[in-house]
Order: structure tokens, then C-alpha cells, then sequence
């Protein structure tokens, strides 16, 4: 690294400002770092609440189900489900988490009134609406898992790639930097003590 390095003013003074804009850039990345997991903690937590209530719903959904399938017969409640006329669509746009694109998932048609499910009233009973009731709940609930549970995957990823910037700064780059720093300081009082004692010299061989 020293020989690399031309002991100047000029290389000493820029290398200051390296290595202030470095520390600046290493105080950033650190705010970043512990404002993305403070994020990450708080949607942890959502997640978690969503995924307990996914699990929730997922066992009244095969609940009613199989009890609609023990009154009404399996071919009943397919010849039911069959007849819905609009499918759910999906809606995916993004937003940005202190500079991370993380997705935004949105539906449309999964809640529907009995006359928009397209197996009408007459013919069926309460154990198909309830089973239909607990499966759009269910559909909403895994649209929102998904939600969160990619976006902590991104904010994840972006939080170990900041802390490696962060770990390459504070342990390499700013030590590597002062210790240059110090090397160019060293030479330059070196060279100073050669000047001023061959100065001493001179004057001394004119008196």
C-alpha cells in the first residue's frame, strides 16, 4: 500500500477528504441499517399476527367444507364452486421502504354477495355460504401473507447487504485509509527533519 502511495500535501489532503466522506458515508449506512431492521421487526410482527390468523382460517375453511360435503354430498359443493362466475385477480404494484421496492398486493372479486357466487339461492344452503364465506377469507388472508412475507425476504436481503457495506467500511476501507494517512504524515516529517537539518548544515559550513 505505501509504495502505491505518493507521500504529498496534495495526496494527504485529498485522502482527508476520502476518508471524511468515507466516516459520512458509514454513519449513513449505519441509520439505514438500524431503520431497515426496526422496519423489518414491526412486519415481522404483523406477519406473524397474519399467519396465526391464515392458520386460523385455514382450519374453518376445511371445517366447513367438510361439514357442507357431509350434508350436501362432495358433488354438491363442486357443482357449487363451478358456477362462480368472476374469478379473484390479483393486483401487484410496489413502494418503497426506506429505498427498497417491496410489492403491494391487491384483489379484486374475492368477496362476493350470495348473487354474485352465480349458484343463487334456492337449491343450496347456509353450510355452501358458509363455506364460501371461509374460503374468500381465506383467499384474502393468504394475498396478505404473501404481502409481508415477501417484502421481509427484500428487506432482508437489503439489511445483509447494507450491513457488509457497512462491515467493509468500519473494518477495512476507513482503517486502510488512516493508516495511509499516517504513512504520508510520517514521511513528510521525516522529509521536514532532512530539510531543516541539511539546512542546519549549510548554515554551519557559512559561518
Amino acid at each position: 500500500m505505501a509504495q502505491d502511495i505518493k507521500p504529498t500535501r496534495s495526496e494527504l489532503i485529498q485522502l482527508k477528504k476520502k476518508i471524511k466522506l468515507s466516516q459520512s458515508g458509514h454513519k449513513l449506512l449505519k441509520m439505514k441499517r438500524d431503520g431497515l431492521i426496526l422496519e423489518f421487526f414491526k412486519i415481522l410482527n404483523e406477519a406473524r399476527n397474519v399467519r396465526t390468523e391464515l392458520d386460523v382460517a385455514f382450519s374453518k375453511a376445511v371445517g366447513k367444507i367438510n361439514l357442507a360435503s357431509a350434508v350436501d354430498g362432495m358433488v354438491t359443493v363442486r357443482s357449487t364452486a363451478f358456477t362462480a362466475k368472476e374469478s379473484p385477480e390479483i393486483l401487484l404494484s410496489g413502494h418503497n421502504i426506506m429505498g427498497v421496492k417491496v410489492p403491494k398486493i391487491s384483489s379484486t372479486a374475492v368477496r362476493k354477495s350470495l348473487t354474485e357466487r352465480g349458484y343463487g339461492i334456492i337449491g343450496t344452503d347456509t353450510y355452501i355460504d358458509e363455506t364460501a364465506d371461509a374460503y374468500e377469507d381465506l383467499v384474502e388472508k393468504i394475498i396478505k401473507a404473501a404481502e409481508l412475507e415477501t417484502t421481509m425476504k427484500r428487506l432482508l436481503n437489503e439489511i445483509e447487504k447494507t450491513k457488509r457495506r457497512v462491515n467493509a467500511l468500519e473494518f477495512k476501507v476507513i482503517p486502510e485509509q488512516i493508516a495511509t494517512m499516517k504513512y504520508i504524515r510520517f514521511v513528510l516529517e521525516e522529509m521536514e527533519r532532512e530539510n531543516t537539518f541539511r539546512l542546519k548544515r549549510i548554515k554551519a559550513r557559512m559561518k
